[in-house]
């Protein structure tokens, strides 16, 4: 990716665990990969995020979110049911980062339409992977069917 032409990814991660949320950023820092990584800690404040409430009404709409399935207030399941639930919401591709490996937990996340399952510890391989996915389709597919849309 050449990173002076390209928008950067927003990324928004959904993590309680302090330890957590440092390794993410030094694996994207270290991935090259042109992102804004911002955080939330709880389920509650992800949805206000997403909704641009309160404190985070100047919030950008990310292009990915990463969350983790146990959080406080209100659990990952919780808010994964809501993003798909929400039409303005729905489409934002949601990679659950969770450092459980039920099958319970894989099985209902994917009734849930999450876009991928990965379990801690993430590999700095997994995370760059995942993110050049997401950028190759929302920055090069997704441009080129809007181009392609203005030739009807």
């Amino acid at each position: 990716m050449n990173e002076s032409t390209s928008k950067p990814i927003e990324i928004l991660l959904v993590e309680d665990n302090p330890g957590d949320v440092r390794l993410m950023h030094e694996t994207l820092c270290d991935a090259k990969i042109s992102n804004n990584l911002n955080v939330v800690t709880d389920g509650e404040q992800v949805m206000s995020y997403l909704r641009r409430e309160g404190r985070y009404s100047d919030a950008p709409q990310p292009d990915l979110i990463m969350l983790d399935l146990n959080l406080p207030n209100k659990d990952g399941r919780e808010v994964l049911a809501e993003i798909r639930n929400n039409p303005a919401l729905e489409h934002i591709p949601v990679v659950i980062v969770t450092s459980s490996e039920a099958e319970d937990d894989i099985r209902k996340s994917y009734n849930l339409n999450a876009d991928c399952y990965l379990t801690k510890p993430v590999t700095f391989e997994h995370i760059v992977k995942v993110v050049q996915s997401v950028e190759e389709f929302g920055f090069t597919i997704v441009k080129l069917t809007k181009q392609g849309d203005g030739n009807k």
